[in-house]
């Protein structure tokens, strides 16, 4: 594809590959005229001339020959998109779109439609080059005053960049979740943020940085507060998993869990399942007068490499099973 003439490249003003197809093509069209209609952008001059290069890029895009002349460079964008639609002021967002995409009868409350499939190529343009050079143009409508005021062309603003979000993880220590810390964080693009993190902040948290990235999409920071012993850290709770076999959830045991002040020893009660919470008082944080509880999550972990001894007697506990339930259910009957 040969770029066109102006330098203006239509599909990273929509924040597309070249290439895409029609949807794509519309739906990034309606994001970008969403995000640069000076109606939501307070009468943004910068936000005004972005509006119209989304939008005589759609026009050029979504005709096949407009755009087929456009990639084979036999016209500019000047020459493509014709006179400027906007010259007498911009339409409500809503019925801007409901115009272009036909969802509205022609003539309606807010004036003439603004065609963007017709062809546009036919009308005589609002400008044409001088012989003062490239980038030199003259009005073309009859001279007021003195003549014809030659003037440079502004520059094409910058290609816009699709949005992304972006996400980050975090590493606190149990003291820094308790209290918040400022992190100075560095974006992909380079930009380099301070940012507060809340006290009593927890392991699992996300922070959302909204409208920091490339293209105004958003950075999340993923937090982990955990020490190294496998404590996690949820404001002043204290989590700890604790992996049982199943003898051991069955029967009962004692076992030894760490703790933020070191090792303790911790009673497991018999017929313990998976999921159930063991507490132990007083060992989470401290803030103040406060302190929180360690809870110790029961984890029955079933042995996968068993040997014949084992797997003998795991299968008359499941035979000792079935008989147990099948004497249940004709003591029922």
């Amino acid at each position: 594809m040969v770029e066109n003439p102006t330098g203006l490249e239509y599909w990273s003003v929509l924040g597309l590959e070249p290439g895409a197809d029609a949807v794509a093509l519309k739906r990034a069209f309606r994001e970008q005229a969403r995000r640069w209609h000076p109606d939501l952008n307070g009468s943004d001059p910068v936000a005004e001339e972005r509006f119209k290069k989304v939008n005589e890029a759609y026009a050029v895009l979504s005709d096949p020959r407009k755009r087929r002349a456009w990639e084979e460079g036999l016209a500019s964008g000047g020459d493509i998109g014709a006179d400027d639609p906007f010259a007498s002021g911009f339409p409500d967002f809503e019925a801007y779109l409901d115009r272009l995409f036909g969802r509205v009868p022609a003539g309606g409350d807010y004036g003439e439609p603004l065609d963007f499939r017709s062809d546009h190529a036919d009308r005589a343009p609002a400008a044409a080059p001088t012989d003062a050079g490239e980038g030199r143009w003259r009005d073309s409508s009859p001279a007021v005053g003195r003549g014809d005021v030659a003037t440079t062309a502004p520059p094409p603003p910058p290609p816009v960049v699709a949005a992304s979000d972006e996400e980050t993880l975090l590493n606190l220590t149990p003291e820094q979740a308790l209290e918040g810390t400022r992190v100075e964080l560095e974006l992909a693009d380079g930009l380099v943020v301070e940012v507060n993190t809340p006290a009593l902040a927890g392991d699992g948290w996300r922070l959302r940085l909204a409208g920091v990235t490339a293209g105004g999409g958003d950075h999340f920071l993923q937090l982990r507060v955990r020490t190294e012993e496998g404590l996690r850290i949820d404001g002043l709770r204290v989590l700890y998993p604790l992996e049982l076999a199943p003898a051991d959830a069955v029967l009962g045991c004692q076992v030894v869990v760490p703790t933020l002040e070191g090792a303790v020893r911790l009673r497991v009660p018999a017929g313990s399942s998976s999921g159930r919470l063991l507490r132990l008082r007083g060992r989470g944080l401290r803030d103040g007068e406060r302190r929180g509880d360690q809870l110790v999550e029961v984890r029955i972990v079933v042995p996968t490499n068993l040997d014949e001894a084992e797997q003998a007697l795991y299968r008359r506990l499941q035979q000792l099973a079935e008989e147990r339930d099948d004497g249940s259910v004709a003591a029922d009957r």
